[in-house]
Parts: structure tokens; C-alpha cells; sequence
């Protein structure tokens, strides 16, 4: 009977002690519209748009970050986001910051 009570509480301890399973979520970015995006429906908002930040400068060949200037673009895609809703960021990020390559 102590044997028993030991190798349960032995394995008790080992599912106690496991880390729990995470899933893995990903993102089409094409997909999220400017209302998910001011509506902190999808994550914050800025994490969003430093990866548009990236996305675009990476377009360009640009590895240099303004991060002054990033903030302040950043506000300008959320009020534009905020003036069309149905627009999806990514198109409200190519018309504000230029989809050029």
C-alpha cells in the first residue's frame, strides 16, 4: 500500500510540475482590418505597427528605425484606422507610409 501512495504522489508531482502547453497562434496580417486594429481586437496596436514598420522598411532595403518618427506614424495609421474601420491596415499602412520597393 506505501509503495502505491508513493508512485502516486511521485506522479502528481511530475504533472505538477510540467509546463503547460501553449498554443501557437499565427496571423494573416493582409486579413486584419483598421477595427481590430484601433479596437485592440487582434493585440496592442503598436505591436502591430512596428511589424508594419518592419514589413516596409524591409520593402525598401531600409535597416535604419526611427523610432521618433515610428511613434508618430503610428498615430497617423490609427487615425486614419479610426476614419475607415473597413479598411484593412495593411492597404491604411501602404496609402500612409507608400508601398514603395
Amino acid at each position: 500500500m506505501m509503495r502505491i501512495l508513493c508512485v502516486a504522489a511521485g506522479m502528481l508531482l511530475a504533472l505538477a510540475i510540467a509546463p503547460p502547453a501553449r498554443a501557437q497562434v499565427t496571423l494573416d496580417m493582409a486579413k486584419i482590418t483598421c477595427d481590430q486594429f484601433t479596437g485592440y481586437k487582434i493585440t496592442n496596436p503598436q505591436n502591430i505597427a512596428i511589424w508594419l514598420s518592419g514589413y516596409h522598411s524591409g520593402m525598401r532595403g531600409d535597416t535604419v528605425i526611427d523610432t521618433q518618427a515610428l511613434l508618430a506614424k503610428a498615430r497617423e495609421l490609427q487615425d486614419y484606422c479610426l476614419r475607415n474601420p473597413q479598411t484593412p491596415v495593411m492597404q491604411a499602412a501602404d496609402t500612409l507610409l507608400g508601398a514603395r520597393k
